[in-house]
């Protein structure tokens, strides 16, 4: 009899527990794989429901084989945001170049998907929401390993013991916080800040997004569609991660204000828009980079072990990636063998994903006169060429087809 006939015949009569922290992208596709290969998965989400709206996001490369894997390709299909163009503005609001989004992005036309936030997180948990507990409204407070497993006590007030606890909780982990530190130590700041809301598509915009920038600043709306709202963003240069104001919306809005107080373009009318918006997301651009993803029995996936930064486009990619790959190591492995083998096959993949930051992609928002007149020739000469057809690091990685437990 084999090592994995032994866990199958354990498994068959005590199915090993999980706790997932975080119910965004990274939480709801492990409970998915987790469930898939016989564990009994609790999911914990501090908001009170399932998060909706949101930013557009993009599904690429080697994680679109997960989302068809899932069964649910087809449904983000019908969600896919068909954005037709991108243009560059100059300060006083003229056109700099015009060009195919997926030349800046590298994304593929006709494969690649771009969908709304919420219509990936709503395909996900609806994937799996008859077959995983879900604790809406609550957090992990303390984890204990002293014991044969993790004792988990919730801000709610009760306390559970698990096999094994995921944290998926995002950049500013809870979780990575209680089990290696502060986030200081593995943040990984890259020079700025950014906001985005929606407001009123006063411009009239249509499957196209329009940028204006300024050394140091930039602004944009994407028009996902024919819709009355577009997606308002705003991005500037800060020396230093303003970690006081993470947490703090008011303290937020105030520091965008003080930034673009004196911009010109559509920028005064983003600004009135922010004080009313009730959708504000507000972080700064960084990565998370940490020598190892877990200790004991408690690992980490997604943005909270390796957040690549939205200048990489693949933060949504790497989480369901890791996902796929976190559950599959743990099919047939116990923890500390499982968490091993998720590290040593996923590492180079996330590697080489957040090192596109330094292939460029931050040139597309300059922070002197001299750079962005720099950035705009380059545009310019995009304008006239085809898109590349993808990068290499988006599918860097092929998938392990992972057996399911009987």
């Amino acid at each position: 009899m084999t090592r994995t006939d032994l866990l199958r015949g354990v498994r068959s009569t005590s199915r090993r527990k999980v706790l997932v922290s975080g119910a965004s992208v990274a939480g709801p596709a492990l409970a998915f794989w987790l469930n898939r290969y016989g564990f009994e998965v609790t999911v914990v989400e501090k908001a009170g429901a399932l998060r909706g709206g949101g930013y557009p996001i993009d599904v690429r490369g080697t994680a679109l084989e997960v989302v068809r894997r899932m069964g649910i390709l087809p449904r983000l299909r019908d969600a896919h945001i068909d954005l037709r163009r991108l243009t560059f503005l100059d300060e006083d609001g003229s056109e700099v170049a015009s060009i195919d989004p997926h030349t800046v992005t590298g994304g593929v036309a006709g494969q690649d998907l771009e969908v709304p936030r919420g219509d990936l997180t709503s395909a996900l948990y609806t994937a799996v929401r008859d077959d995983v507990e879900f604790m809406f409204n609550d957090s992990i407070d303390t984890l204990d390993q002293s014991g044969h497993g993790v004792d988990v006590t919730f801000r709610g007030g009760s306390r559970r013991t698990f096999d094994m606890v995921v944290g998926a909780d995002g950049l500013h982990s809870r979780t990575r916080e209680i089990l290696f530190g502060p986030e200081e130590q593995f943040h990984r700041y890259l020079g700025y800040c950014f906001a985005v809301f929606t407001m009123r598509n006063t411009l009239g915009l249509s499957h196209e997004t329009l940028m204006w920038n300024t050394p140091g600043r930039a602004a944009a709306f994407y028009a996902v569609g024919d819709n009355d709202e577009v997606h308002a963003f705003l991005n500037f240069a800060h020396p230093e991660p303003p970690f006081d104001a993470f947490r703090n919306p008011e303290a937020q809005r105030d520091l965008i204000a003080a930034e673009f107080g004196d911009a010109g373009w559509e920028v005064p009318g983003m600004l009135a828009a922010l004080r009313d918006a009730d959708d504000l997301f507000f972080d700064g651009v960084s990565q998370i980079r940490m020598p190892r993803w877990s200790s004991g029995r408690v690992a980490l996936v997604g943005d909270a072990a390796y957040a690549p930064s939205f200048l990489t486009g693949q933060g949504t990619s790497l989480a369901l990636v890791g996902a796929y790959m976190l559950a599959g190591s743990l099919a047939d492995r116990e923890h500390a063998a499982g968490f091993a083998a998720y590290e040593h096959h996923t590492r180079e993949f996330v590697t080489v994903n957040q090192d596109q930051v330094g292939e460029g992609d931050a040139t597309l928002f300059p922070t002197t006169a001299r750079a962005l007149e720099q950035r705009n020739d380059m545009l310019r000469n995009l304008s006239a060429m085809p898109s590349a057809g993808g990068r290499p690091a988006h599918s860097a990685l092929t998938l392990p087809a992972f057996t399911p437990m009987t």
